[in-house]
């Protein structure tokens, strides 16, 4: 991240703007504090944002540190059961209000969200993970600052577009799949309460299957949802398993990945970071 730079643009009044009275900056000239500003690196580098939009290929984003108004934001009950917490916190921290923070991807929306929780409580954060070697559960420290980025390695199909292409190794279907968005997340959040409040016994959830329907646009130029979703549940295992490791291998983002060393084994192994309560309320 970028050294700490001025974002007195951002505090300004609403209301001074509209009575056209000069505007002062109330945190610097009264308490001689500033809210820093950082720079930070998007792993899509904006290649895949349309063209007209804030987001087109924009390499980093600006964000102000988070403050107790973003604490706010953390315990609404209203955004937590409307699932929009970690949207809102972004739209409050970043510094380009044009910017449409519900259509970035996901692995760009992770990225500023480990930035925001860095400038709020340090990078510090400590989590209960399991030892991959001896299945001993311990408290580990883990650094944000070392998360590794990893940006976007393959091309769109057109400049611009969320949109990559994939051949399917059995049937040799040509498919173009999209990246999810926080958009996407959230509507399939939503879904699936849906369906679990609506499940009957013996019946089986559509991880795989769902998460496929919604990131394919079309198959063979094909690109009716509902024929998507029906060629999806019977495609062969082995075309679903390649083409949804080929996003994953592909897909931009920070990776939430560190090393633990076992207090029970003395084992040290590479374990995925889980985010849970402690990641934006640390206990210090």
């Amino acid at each position: 991240m970028s050294d700490t730079r001025d974002g007195n643009s951002v505090f300004t009044t609403q209301q001074a703007q509209m009575q056209g009275f000069a505007t002062r900056n109330v945190m610097q000239d009264d308490f001689g504090m500033d809210i820093p500003v950082e720079s930070v690196p998007l792993p899509s580098q904006g290649k895949i944002y349309p063209v007209d939009s804030a987001s087109y290929n924009r390499e980093t984003i600006d964000i102000k540190a988070m403050t107790a108004k973003e604490e706010d934001i953390l315990t609404s009950r209203a955004l937590i059961k409307k699932g929009t917490v970690i949207t809102e916190l972004l739209k409050s921290c970043i510094v380009d209000r044009s910017i449409d923070v519900d259509n970035l991807i996901s692995g760009d929306r992770n990225a500023l969200m480990t930035a925001v929780r860095i400038t709020g409580y340090g990078a510090a954060y400590k989590a209960e993970v399991s030892c991959p070697d001896c299945g001993e559960s311990s408290e580990q420290e883990f650094n944000l600052s070392e998360l590794p980025i990893k940006r976007l390695s393959i091309e769109p199909v057109v400049p611009g577009e969320n949109a990559f292409e994939f051949e399917l190794p059995v049937s040799k279907k040509k498919v173009v799949f999209r990246f999810l968005t926080g958009k996407d997340e959230r509507d399939m959040s939503i879904a699936a309460d849906r369906r679990k409040k609506k499940k009957l016994s013996g019946d089986i959830d559509n991880n795989v299957t769902g998460r496929l329907a919604q990131c394919i646009v079309s198959i063979n130029g094909i690109t009716d949802k509902n024929k998507i979703s029906t060629f999806v549940r019977n495609m062969p295992a082995r075309d679903s398993r390649m083409l949804r490791k080929y996003m994953d291998d592909n897909e931009p983002g920070i990776e939430m990945k560190s090393w633990m060393e076992c207090s029970n084994c003395m084992e040290t192994a590479e374990v995925d970071l889980p985010i849970g309560a402690s990641f934006f309320w640390p206990d210090s």
